[in-house]
C-alpha cells in the first residue's frame, strides 16, 4: 500500500508535519507509514546509482520501490536536457528541443542506463516492478505489440508492470488478446481505477491477473478534469475517494489478491481537498496518503493481503 511519489507537492505542502522538511526526513517519515512507493522522478530523469543508494539507506528492510520507466522507454518524447550530458550529442532534437523518435539502438542505451542506475535497489532486495506506462497514442496494433516484446527484454528480468492509456487495448474487440499477450510476456497488466467515461485515453477497469503480481493504480474519478484543456496533472488526478468507494475496492481486492503472490495498491490521486472543520478553517489534506492510509486500514479489516 502506498502512493505514486513521496515527494509530490501536495504531500510536501499538506501531509508531512512541520519540522519534516528535508528529502531525507520525508522519505523516512513516509516509510514509517507505508511499505512501498512508486518512484515518479525516474520518468523525468534516468536514476543515478548514488541517489538510489541514498534511498535504500533511508528506508527499512523489506521496503519496496516500484519504478516508473523513463519517458523515452515508453515512447514519450523527452527534452534533450533530460538525458545525461554524455548522451545528448548522440540524439537528434526537433525544433522544440524534444527527442521523439530515436533509433532502437539509442533507446536500448537508455534502457541499459536505467537498469544500471537501479542496481542498489536490487542488491538490497528493494526493487519492486518497473512501470511501463504507455501514452494514449500507443494503440493496439502489431507495431505496438512488437515494441512491448522488445521493451520487456530490455528490462533484463526485472518485473514488468504495463499500463495502457488508450482504450483500444481493453475494449471488447481486443481485451482477450491483450490479456493473453501480457500473460505470455510474463508481465503484469496494471489494473486502474479511473473516471468511467468513453474517452479514448481512459481504459476500463479490468480485474485480471496476468502474472503473480497484482498492481492497482488509483487515479481518482474526476471525469470533469481528466481531459480539461490546459489542465495540469494535479487537476486531472484531483479526487478524494469516499468511504463507500474504498470499501468496495477492499472487498474486490480481497478476492483478487488471494490469487496473487504479491498485491499492491498505489494511490495516484495527487490533489488536495479541504480538511474537516475540526482541523481548522483553511487547512487542506493531501488526497493520496489520506486515502492510502484509510484503505490500508480497510484491507486489514477485510483480510485483503495487499501491500
Amino acid at each position: 500500500m502506498g502512493t505514486c511519489s513521496w515527494a509530490d507537492k501536495s504531500l510536501v505542502a499538506h501531509w508531512y508535519p512541520r519540522g519534516v522538511n528535508s528529502p531525507e526526513e520525508r522519505l523516512r517519515y513516509y516509510a514509517e507509514r507505508f511499505d512501498t512507493v512508486e518512484l515518479d522522478a525516474s520518468y523525468y530523469r534516468l536514476p543515478e546509482e548514488e541517489t538510489v543508494r541514498k534511498w535504500v539507506e533511508r528506508t527499512p528492510p523489506g521496503f519496496l520501490f516500484h519504478v516508473k520507466a523513463f519517458g523515452m522507454m515508453t515512447r514519450h518524447p523527452v527534452r534533450l536536457e533530460q538525458l545525461p550530458p554524455d548522451l545528448r550529442d548522440r540524439f537528434q532534437a526537433d525544433e522544440r528541443g524534444r527527442v521523439d523518435r530515436p533509433s532502437r539502438a539509442l533507446r536500448a542505451e537508455v534502457f541499459a542506463r536505467f537498469h544500471a542506475g537501479l542496481e542498489p535497489f536490487r542488491q538490497a532486495g528493494k526493487l519492486g516492478g518497473i512501470l511501463l506506462q504507455f501514452p494514449s497514442y500507443v494503440v493496439y496494433k502489431d507495431a505496438s505489440l512488437d515494441y512491448l516484446r522488445w521493451a520487456k527484454e530490455q528490462l533484463r528480468g526485472d518485473p514488468c508492470l504495463v499500463e495502457f492509456r488508450h482504450r483500444s487495448w481493453l475494449d471488447d474487440e481486443h481485451r482477450a488478446d491483450t490479456l493473453a499477450f501480457i500473460e505470455e510476456l510474463g508481465a503484469s497488466l496494471v489494473v486502474v481505477d479511473a473516471p468511467k467515461t468513453e474517452a479514448k485515453n481512459l481504459v476500463p477497469t479490468v480485474l485480471a491477473l496476468t502474472s503473480p503480481i497484482l498492481y492497482v493504480r488509483f487515479h481518482g474519478r474526476n471525469a470533469g478534469t481528466w481531459n480539461k484543456r490546459g489542465g495540469s496533472a494535479s487537476e486531472r488526478f484531483d479526487y478524494l475517494y469516499d468511504e463507500e468507494e474504498l470499501e468496495e475496492w477492499a472487498r474486490t481486492l480481497r478476492e483478487l489478491a488471494g490469487e496473487a503472490k504479491e498485491a499492491y495498491a498505489m494511490f495516484n490521486n495527487n490533489g488536495r481537498s479541504p480538511g474537516s472543520p475540526a482541523r481548522g478553517e483553511g487547512e487542506w489534506i493531501a488526497q493520496a496518503p489520506v486515502n492510502a492510509l484509510r484503505f490500508q486500514e480497510l484491507c486489514g479489516r477485510t483480510g485483503a493481503a495487499v501491500a
